[in-house]
């Protein structure tokens, strides 16, 4: 049979959809994977963040329709790039096993080690505040398009650093390029550094997929889902979230941030992972997030 698996079509999605391509060719002698690439429109805007022109979705829009047409049996998606809330019809099937989750600084040693009003580009909400939260004296420009894109732009004099995934880095070769930040500075994005594979659900394609899943990723990253759902987070929220899986157990922790940065708010719990855990830090958050920070989430 031939498994037509849908994907991105810049080169990093392209290498993570080969990497779930050989998942599935070493889980079941014989089959053929076929990759389907797709320009979405969060690959044909550039020049605005993405939470101005319908967020997430724009990764993930074009992928529903050709799986919900059944012109593809599976979409390959990075797991930060899902949206929250989902269509009923379609369900992540399978993660693979997590890479660094980590963010990495091009353009200098370390935070602390920027210039005084120093120009950094992204387009992501958390960096932003997360940067100006540890230094308010940066300037944050927008930054949008893949990892080539922005270097060139970096290159090209119009910021004096950026930021990056790791795993993103890793995964086209680039080990070398940029210095890694410490969790304890810097949070990811909840589900970053894993790559997710949805099916429609219930469907004969979920089951061939699940045979791939790496079950601490998916409790790890299921659980970072559910504490976005809890705090009702959306494309302008800014929010870093990691879960961690040992034996059996998750340790979750998560920060809330206002826009500017000026306020955060961090927490930890420990307990199974799921729902439940995510929702009892979510309460534990909000309840402590001024005024100005509950607007952006579910106060």
């Amino acid at each position: 049979m031939t498994f037509r698996l849908g994907t991105r079509a810049s080169p990093l999605a392209l290498i993570q959809a080969e990497m779930v391509r050989d998942a599935l060719v070493a889980a079941h002698p014989g089959i053929a994977v076929e990759l389907m690439p797709m320009r979405t429109t969060g690959d044909k805007v550039q020049d605005r963040a993405l939470a101005e022109i319908g967020g997430k979705g724009l990764w993930t829009k074009e992928l529903d329709r050709a799986l919900l047409a059944g012109e593809v049996d599976a979409c390959v998606h990075s797991g930060k790039d899902v949206e929250t809330i989902r269509p009923a019809e379609i369900a992540i099937a399978a993660m693979l096993p997590r890479a660094d989750v980590r963010d990495r600084l091009i353009g200098a040693e370390s935070i602390a080690a920027l210039t005084p009003g120093a120009v950094v580009g992204t387009s992501s909400p958390r960096r932003r505040a997360q940067l100006l939260h540890r230094r308010p004296d940066l300037k944050i420009v927008l930054f949008r398009g893949n990892v080539a894109t922005r270097l060139a732009k970096l290159e090209a004099g119009e910021a004096d650093a950026t930021l990056l995934a790791a795993a993103g880095l890793d995964r086209l070769g680039r080990h070398d390029l940029g210095h890694a930040i410490p969790l304890a500075d810097m949070l990811p994005a909840p589900s970053q550094g894993a790559v997710a594979v949805e099916t429609l659900a219930g469907s004969p394609a979920a089951a061939i997929v699940a045979a791939i899943d790496d079950a601490p990723t998916s409790a790890a990253v299921l659980t970072e889902r559910a504490f976005l759902a809890a705090i009702h987070a959306g494309c302008h929220s800014p929010v870093g979230a990691l879960a961690r899986i040992t034996d059996g157990r998750a340790t979750l922790r998560a920060q809330l941030l206002s826009e500017d940065g000026e306020d955060s708010i961090e927490g930890e719990l420990t307990g199974a992972p799921g729902d439940e855990l995510a929702a009892a830090l979510a309460r534990d958050l909000l309840a402590r997030a001024p005024a100005t920070m509950k607007r952006l989430f579910g106060g």
